[in-house]
């Protein structure tokens, strides 16, 4: 029996020295980037992400919390604006505030998640006009640290197909809105 245990406790250690040993090997930042090319002008598409009031319209977060808090402080639209929300395990709680909008090519914003898992991350949405007329690509790019625990989840998760297919949904919301 003692023989049993021993083996099984040689077996967990092998276990967690390997995950603990791909974890340390993954990169200290992470990066998420999507975009999508939209059959409608910058000017039409920047105030829905420039204005935290919008994003109701199109956000793939907005509705996997009917009773999420939302709390709207600073600046109405652009550099300043704040939101911040309290939501699920499905949306967790967090800040986010415009840093950066620039004319209707770049949104920068500031991304604070508290729950369940804390984070800070930078948020960027570029505007690059297409050859079509009036057409945009919208590139959304999600960019941060990533802390060692972050990292050992990254050993048994996808994270840039997880909050990608988030922001292929968001991306695609946009669309069908601004397209109307």
């Amino acid at each position: 029996m003692l023989e049993l245990i021993t083996i099984v406790a040689i077996v967990l250690t092998i276990a967690i020295l390997i995950v603990l040993s791909l974890a340390s090997a993954k990169p200290d930042t992470f990066s998420v980037r999507r975009s999508a090319v939209m059959q409608a002008p910058a000017e039409a598409i920047f105030p829905l992400i420039n204005n935290f009031h919008q994003w109701a319209k199109w956000s793939p977060w907005e509705n996997k919390d009917p009773a999420m808090k939302r709390d709207y402080s600073g600046a109405e639209t652009g550099k300043g604006a704040v939101y911040a929300w309290d939501g699920n395990k499905n949306v967790g709680s967090g800040r986010m505030e415009i840093l950066d909008a620039s004319s209707s090519s770049k949104i920068t914003i500031k991304l604070d998640f508290f729950k369940p898992f804390e984070g800070h991350n930078t948020a960027e949405f570029t505007f690059v006009p297409e050859r079509e007329a009036a057409a945009t690509n919208v590139i959304w790019v999600m960019q941060g640290p990533s802390s060692f625990m972050s990292k050992v989840m990254q050993v048994f998760m996808d994270l840039d197909k997880m909050i990608g297919r988030d922001f292929e949904a968001g991306l695609a919301n946009l669309k069908t809105l601004t397209e109307k």
